[in-house]
């Protein structure tokens, strides 16, 4: 008897869509993707050619044209990088948001090829609704088919990565945990707001604009807000050791972390007595793996 696979049940895939993954799109790494897509794409379009080359239309070297289709993207990612995304929106990241981001990203593209046509082919038919739909078809049949492949295999090499990663990470429990008073007098931007903070009691802050949100241990979890950057209270703690910047909004106190897990945006700390988790971003796993080997 012949067993057909059954196909994946739609909870796994929505299952997948919902996963967390990295945000790209900022900062350096985004021109080093918009260059690994430049060379990709010319190298692409230019040895396999991929769709019909019709010569005699053609207004330049075959190379340039190639250049020019693999210059537009370069270009809709620099619009990308225009737009800047909050840190809530970064740490809530996952695969769903990265395929409509890559979806509109490949639409973009497809419209401005259509719009350089005039540039690169000798053709009265250039700004018809036919050539639109061509380019816009050309766009999605290679952009999909790359993006399937990079996002799956992506996904899959970091959260594997880091879930062993974190695995290994776990023995955090074997940090001394907090035995006595270690007050610190915290200055902020508005001095009748001053106040001595037990760095004992602290269990992390996150940054909120200016202010910052103190997440203190005493008979129960208090949040105090205070007007001070991130930056100027990392300043203010740098001598204890323990409190370590594990994302670009958060301040986390080493010992009261009791556990670590892994996907693929990195890590996720959970702190004693507190029930949400606490993020540890991609760009900051070196760093958080060398502070808790030291401490």
């Amino acid at each position: 008897m012949i067993k057909i696979k059954q196909i994946a049940q739609p909870d796994k895939i929505v299952s997948f869509l919902l996963q967390p993954y990295p945000f790209y799109y900022q900062g350096k790494l985004l021109w080093k993707i918009a260059g690994l897509l430049f060379v990709g794409t010319l190298l692409f379009n230019y040895v396999f050619e991929p769709f019909e080359v019709y010569a005699p239309e053609h207004k330049m070297n075959y190379f340039w044209i190639s250049f020019i289709h693999a210059f537009n993207p370069v270009i809709i990612l620099g619009v990308f990088s225009l737009f800047k995304i909050s840190s809530k929106a970064e740490e809530n990241w996952t695969v769903r948001k990265e395929i409509i981001l890559i979806v509109v990203f490949l639409l973009l593209v497809g419209i401005a090829q259509f719009i350089v046509r005039d540039i690169i082919y000798d053709n009265p038919d250039n700004w018809s609704w036919r050539y639109l739909f061509e380019e816009i078809r050309n766009t999605f049949l290679i952009g999909t088919l790359f993006a399937i492949i990079f996002t799956s295999l992506n996904y899959n090499r970091l959260n594997t990565r880091n879930i062993k990663k974190a695995g290994e990470l776990n023995l955090l429990h074997d940090l001394p945990q907090p035995t006595c008073n270690s007050m610190v007098l915290i200055e902020t931007q508005v001095k009748n707001d001053d106040f001595s903070l037990n760095i004992d009691n602290l269990l992390f802050a996150k940054a909120d604009g200016n202010y910052v949100e103190f997440y203190i241990v005493e008979e129960k979890i208090n949040k105090v807000v205070k007007r001070i950057t991130l930056k100027e209270l990392q300043s203010l703690l740098k001598p204890f050791p323990s409190i370590i910047k594990t994302h670009r909004s958060y301040l986390v106190n080493l010992r009261h972390v009791n556990s670590v897990t892994g996907n693929a945006q990195g890590y996720k700390l959970r702190l004693n007595n507190y029930d949400e988790k606490v993020p540890v971003s991609r760009n900051m796993i070196q760093h958080f793996e060398a502070m808790v080997n030291r401490n």
